[in-house]
C-alpha cells in the first residue's frame, strides 16, 4: 500500500534554560521504519536560528555515522580488485589518480548529502516528484540494476573470503548463501537503533584498516616510491585501462541515492537556516574524514600488490579470486598467514557493502515507488535479485577464475551505464533555487561538479566502448546493442533537457518555503 514517507522533523529542544551551552543530549525515536536521532541543544534557545552555532566536538560526534556508511562503497570488493590490479600492473604510478578520484567521489557525495539535508527528502523521492511517472520508472529500473550489479560483486567477494577462511571446506555457493543471511542481521541491528548499526560498520571499517595495514607492514613498500606515486602524475599506454578502472569504480550510483537518505537520520529544524547550515558543516567534515580513511585503505592494498607483483609475470593474471593464493606464495605463512589476513579484510569489505546495498535498496524502492512494505519484505526482494543469479554463477563456475573475471567485467559495465542516471538528476536538483533555496550550489561549484560528472561519464563511456568493441560479435547482437545505445543516449538527452527547464516543471516545496 502506497503511503507518504515524509515525517515532520522533531525540532531541537528549546525548553532547556541551562547556561551550559555545551550540554548536548541524544535521544532517538522511530518513524517510517527508521530510527532518527534528535539532538537536544541548549544553544537552540539563544538565537532565532539565523546564525550558524559555533563548532562543537560533541555535536560532531552526534552527527558522525552516515558518512562512514557511505564510505563503504569506496571499499567494496570491486574497488579492492581495482586496487590490486592497478598495483600489480602499474605499480605505485596511479596513486595520484586514486587520490584525485577519491576527491571527485567526495564532491559528489557532499552534493548528495547537501540535497538530503536542505530538502528533508532523499534523491529517489525527489526524482519521483520532479519527473513524469514513466521517467521515474526508468530511473528506478536503472538504479535497481546498478544496485544488483554492485551486490553481486560484493556477495562474490564475501564468498571468496569465506572459502579461504574455511580452507576450501565451504564452496563458493555456500559462501553466497551465508552472505545472503546478513540482511536479516541488518534488520536485527536496525531494530536496536541507528547508532548501534553505525557502530557495527565502524568495527568492520576498522577490521579492514587493520588487516590491510598489517599486509602493508609485511610487504614493507618504499615510502619514497609511495610518496612519488601520490605527488607526481604518471600515465602510460600500458596502464590506461587500470587508470580508467580506478576512476570508474569510485562513484557508485546506488551510493549517491543512499547518502541523501542517510543524513536524514539526524533531525534538524528546517525552519532555521543556521541549523541547516550547521548540519551541512558537520556532515562535510565527517564525510571528508571517512573518505580520507577509505583512501588510506585503498592505498594499502594498491602498494602491497605493487611491491609484490609489479613487473612480474604474474601481474596480468591477478584477480580477486586468486589474489590470496598469490599473496601466500609471495610472502609466506608466518605467525599470522597473510592469506587469512587478506581474507578477513575482504570479508569485512564484502559483508559491510552488502548490508549498505540492502539499505540503499530499501530507500530506492520506497522513494521511487512510494511503497511502504515491511522491512523484511523489502530486504528479501532487494537481496533475492542479487542472490539468485549469484548462486547460479557460483554453482556453475565455482572453480573457473576466468569466468568470474569476465562476469566482473560485465558487472562493471552494468554499473558504468547507470552513472548518468544518478549524477544528472542530482546536479540539476542541487542547482535549483526553487528546490534548495539559499542552499543551492554556486556557479563555481556547479561548474566544477559538471566537469567532474562529465569526466566520469566520458571515462565510463571509454570503458563501454572498449568492452563492447571486444565483446560484440554478430549482426543480431550488434543491432540490439546499437538500438539500446540509441535509446540510452536519447534518455540522457531528455534528462539534461528536463534539468535545464526544471524551474518550469518543479513541483517540490522548497527550503525557502520551509524557512518562511
Amino acid at each position: 500500500m502506497a503511503q507518504q514517507e515524509h515525517h515532520q522533523p522533531l525540532l531541537l529542544d528549546n525548553t532547556n534554560d541551562s547556561s551550559d551551552h555545551d550540554e548536548l543530549e541524544e535521544t532517538a525515536y522511530d518513524s517510517d521504519d527508521k530510527v532518527h536521532i534528535v539532538i537536544n541543544d541548549a544553544e537552540a534557545s539563544d538565537d532565532d536560528g539565523s546564525k550558524t552555532p559555533p563548532f562543537s566536538w560533541k555535536k560532531l560526534w552526534l552527527f558522525t555515522g552516515p558518512g562512514f556508511l557511505m564510505s563503504i562503497a569506496f571499499l567494496d570488493p570491486g574497488n579492492l580488485e581495482g586496487d590490486l590490479q592497478a598495483g600489480a600492473i602499474a605499480g605505485n604510478s596511479l596513486l595520484w589518480l586514486l587520490m584525485w578520484a577519491t576527491a571527485m567521489g567526495l564532491l559528489v557525495q557532499l552534493l548528495s548529502a547537501r540535497l538530503g539535508v536542505a530538502t528533508g527528502r532523499h534523491l529517489a523521492e525527489l526524482c519521483r516528484e520532479e519527473y513524469p511517472r514513466w521517467a521515474g520508472y526508468v530511473l528506478w529500473v536503472m538504479a535497481e540494476l546498478a544496485l544488483i550489479g554492485a551486490d553481486i560483486q560484493e556477495v562474490i567477494g564475501s564468498a571468496i573470503a569465506i572459502k579461504i577462511l574455511s580452507n576450501g571446506a565451504l564452496p563458493l555457493w555456500a559462501g553466497v548463501v551465508i552472505t545472503a543471511l546478513d540482511c536479516f542481521i541488518f534488520l536485527l541491528l536496525e531494530n536496536y537503533g541507528v547508532r548501534k548499526l553505525e557502530a557495527v560498520f565502524a568495527v568492520l571499517i576498522a577490521t579492514m584498516a587493520l588487516s590491510f595495514a598489517w599486509m602493508f607492514g609485511e610487504a614493507k613498500p618504499s615510502g619514497t616510491e609511495l610518496l612519488l606515486g601520490i605527488l607526481i602524475p604518471k600515465l602510460s599506454s600500458r596502464t590506461i585501462k587500470q587508470a580508467v578502472g580506478v576512476v570508474g569504480c569510485i562513484i557508485m550510483p546506488h551510493n549517491v541515492f543512499l547518502h541523501s537518505a542517510l543524513v536524514q537520520s539526524r533531525d534538524i529544524d528546517h525552519s532555521k537556516k543556521g541549523r541547516v547550515q550547521e548540519a551541512l558543516n558537520y556532515y562535510s567534515i565527517e564525510s571528508t574524514i571517512a573518505l580520507v580513511i577509505s583512501f588510506v585503505i585503498n592505498l594499502f592494498v594498491t602498494t602491497v600488490f605493487a611491491k609484490g607483483f609489479y613487473n612480474t609475470p604474474l601481474a596480468d593474471s591477478i584477480g580477486l579470486v586468486n589474489a590470496g593464493q598469490y599473496l601466500e606464495e609471495k610472502y609466506g605463512g608466518g605467525v599470522f598467514p597473510i592469506l587469512y589476513i587478506w581474507a578477513i579484510g575482504l570479508l569485512a569489505a564484502g559483508q559491510s557493502s552488502t548490508i549498505t546495498g540492502t539499505y540503499a535498496g530499501q530507500f530506492i524502492m520506497g522513494g521511487f515507488l512510494n511503497l511502504r512494505l515491511k522491512k523484511w519484505m523489502r530486504a528479501l526482494i532487494t537481496r533475492s535479485c542479487a542472490i539468485i543469479p549469484t548462486i547460479i554463477v557460483a554453482l556453475v563456475f565455482d572453480t573457473s577464475e576466468d569466468t568470474l573475471d569476465v562476469l566482473n567485467e560485465w558487472l562493471n559495465v552494468l554499473q558504468s551505464i547507470q552513472i548518468p542516471f544518478a549524477l544528472i538528476p542530482l546536479l540539476f536538483l542541487v542547482s535549483s533555487e526553487r528546490i534548495m533555496g539559499s542552499f543551492k550550489i554556486g556557479n563555481i561549484l556547479k561548474m566544477v561538479a559538471w566537469l567532474v560528472a562529465a569526466l566520469v561519464m566520458v571515462i565510463n563511456g571509454y570503458l563501454l566502448l572498449d568492452f563492447f568493441s571486444n565483446e560484440v560479435n554478430g549482426v543480431l547482437f550488434g543491432s540490439v546493442v546499437c538500438a539500446f545505445t540509441a535509446g540510452y543516449a536519447a534518455f540522457i538527452v531528455y534528462l539534461v533537457f528536463r534539468g535545464i527547464t526544471l524551474p518550469r516543471w518543479c513541483k517540490s516545496k522548497s527550503v525557502t518555503d520551509a524557512l518562511n
